[in-house]
């Protein structure tokens, strides 16, 4: 994507999620057929933490896969990382009703560039947000360049489902009806029908999965879920030889 469209999408993707935050969770719940919770659950048992681990959730928006693994953790330190500040405001006050503030540090910041040194965390997870940066090969040689050799690179994302009837159902439910609803729960019909037109420029699950492998990531598992409409992809960092 040249650098003249980078700027308008990234100004316009900021401007939605300052506008939605305090309807997100409520939206992700429509948006996902209430599976996102299940979703993240799958993920967890996936990734399967240890106590001490720590870890970096890039697009935390409000917080709940951070939350998530800081739990699985347990005394780990997690950074969320989002460049929208409204969407870290909503994520903190969760963050300080199960008293976790001391365990998990907010940053505002750009997945693009992350202000965090190499071969720092042992996770490093994009939750329904690679869809929505202007250049997902930076991003995940970003994630790539911070986590550990032997760590982790995870994303979360809704994804393209490939079987008929579902396929026809989704796509009407997703292009027509979904932004409707959105104008009825949020007021926000423009920016809900940015989620359609992002998803239709993003890779399905198998192109995602190659991306992965292009980055440099080895041992890449790509599952789907739901019939497709969401996908998990793990890729893990090679260790390098002393």
């Amino acid at each position: 994507m040249g650098s003249t469209e980078t700027k308008p999408k990234e100004e316009f993707v900021h401007s939605v999620f300052q506008s939605i935050a305090g309807k997100y969770d409520v939206m992700n719940d429509i948006l996902s057929f209430r599976r996102h919770k299940a979703w993240r659950k799958f993920t967890m048992k996936k990734m399967n933490m240890s106590q001490g681990d720590t870890g970096l959730d890039l697009c935390c928006g409000t917080c709940d896969w951070t939350l998530a693994m800081a739990e699985a953790s347990e005394t780990g330190h997690m950074h969320g990382l989002d460049f929208s500040s409204n969407m870290l405001e909503v994520g903190q006050t969760k963050i300080n009703a199960v008293n976790r503030d001391k365990q998990i540090t907010l940053v505002q910041g750009n997945a693009m560039s992350l202000p965090f040194d190499d071969n720092t965390f042992d996770y490093v997870t994009i939750g329904f947000g690679l869809r929505n940066v202007p250049d997902l090969r930076q991003v995940l040689s970003e994630m790539q360049r911070v986590v550990k050799p032997g760590g982790k690179v995870v994303c979360l994302e809704l994804s393209k489902p490939t079987w008929q009837p579902f396929k026809g159902i989704y796509y009407l439910y997703f292009e027509h009806m979904l932004p409707n609803m959105a104008k009825l729960f949020a007021k926000r019909y423009e920016q809900y029908k940015w989620l359609p037109d992002s998803l239709a420029l993003f890779p399905g699950r198998k192109e995602l999965a190659s991306i992965f492998e292009e980055t440099g990531l080895q041992q890449v598992q790509a599952y789907p879920l739901t019939g497709g409409i969401a996908a998990l992809h793990i890729g893990t960092k090679e260790n390098q030889h002393v």
